[in-house]
């Protein structure tokens, strides 16, 4: 990247936040702090106002701001294929405020990018397999919004959140900590107050939501990824097995990647088998998979998931009699 090419980055990047460490422009352009201070100096000797605050960071003071930003065709391609995403992968609020953003991204696009993204636009598609939803009146899944101001704005959030644990629905107040998505869901960490802890709830299990005007203090709580960690760390602490199977290379095509998802290690080719070998906290729940596949699986060990498929198996044996 040329001198012209990194200032006007530094200048969007300063644009994209309230502070900007120095050290965080090191990073990014892999530069050192001396290159970062002479090229902030140069921003500031072209007329751009930047102030400086010691030991926090960059700012660019209030009302300055870029001419329309210009997207090359590699950068449109990208946004297009986010938009892609975010319609399988985000909630009914979300997807329109996208869609919103990306109507006003494609006004500023020249011409040629704009054909680009036509011509692309059909040969590009993210498919997520989905049951047809039967009780969306129930459960709208359009919150992700609200949520997501709740969180920036540290604002107490009001919902009715149905458990199918214990199959009811709950009125609860709770300060939001983070989002993520996982295994096809999106997932509110908040504190909760009925509960007087820290709770995982699915988004989608939303009846109703409300922002209140009741604020917190976002400092009293762990970050998200202080949530995460520890929550990795606790299953860490339970017990694994390390299971090693031996399956008929014609039944490796129905496996496909159902494997990584149960904890595969190893994958071994040997002869007309294949061995492979996983980590894993559950047999009952290992073994439930491998009974689908019949007898084209040979369990090499632990003795303890062939006792538990003997178990399964008899099980069933017993059930259809």
């Amino acid at each position: 990247m040329n001198r012209i090419d990194r200032l006007t980055a530094i200048l969007i990047q300063l644009q994209g936040k309230k502070i900007v460490k120095a050290a965080e422009i090191a990073d990014r352009f892999n530069m050192s702090l001396r290159t970062v201070y002479r090229d902030v100096k140069a921003l500031q000797e072209a007329g751009v106002p930047i102030g400086a605050e010691a030991g926090t960071g960059y700012y660019i003071v209030d009302g300055y701001h870029l001419p329309p930003v210009m997207f090359s065709k590699e950068e449109a391609a990208a946004l297009l294929t986010g938009e892609k995403l975010m319609e399988q992968f985000s909630d009914h609020s979300n997807k329109k405020q996208f869609s919103l953003a990306m109507q006003k991204i494609r006004s500023v696009l020249r011409g040629t990018e704009k054909d680009y993204l036509e011509s692309l636009d059909e040969n590009i598609a993210v498919l997520r397999y989905r049951p047809k939803q039967v009780e969306e009146d129930n459960f709208p899944n359009r919150f992700l919004t609200d949520i997501q101001q709740a969180l920036g704005m540290n604002q107490v959030l009001n919902m009715e959140y149905f458990s199918f644990q214990d199959e009811a629905a709950t009125h609860r107040d709770v300060e939001p900590v983070g989002i993520f998505h996982m295994n096809q869901s999106w997932h509110l960490i908040a504190y909760c107050r009925l509960r007087q802890g820290y709770r995982d709830f699915r988004i989608d299990r939303i009846r109703k939501l409300n922002v209140t005007a009741i604020s917190y203090k976002k400092d009293k709580h762990m970050s998200l990824q202080e949530y995460l960690q520890q929550q990795q760390k606790n299953h860490s602490g339970e017990a694994t097995y390390l299971i090693k199977i031996a399956v008929d290379n014609d039944t490796m095509r129905y496996i496909r990647e159902q494997k990584y998802y149960y904890g595969l290690m190893e994958e071994i080719v040997k002869g007309d088998k294949t061995e492979l070998t996983f980590l894993q906290p559950s047999l009952g729940y290992f073994a439930r998979w491998l009974i689908m596949f019949g007898n084209k699986i040979n369990v090499i060990h632990p003795e303890e998931l062939k006792t538990e498929l003997k178990s399964l198996i008899m099980e069933l044996h017993n059930h259809y009699l």
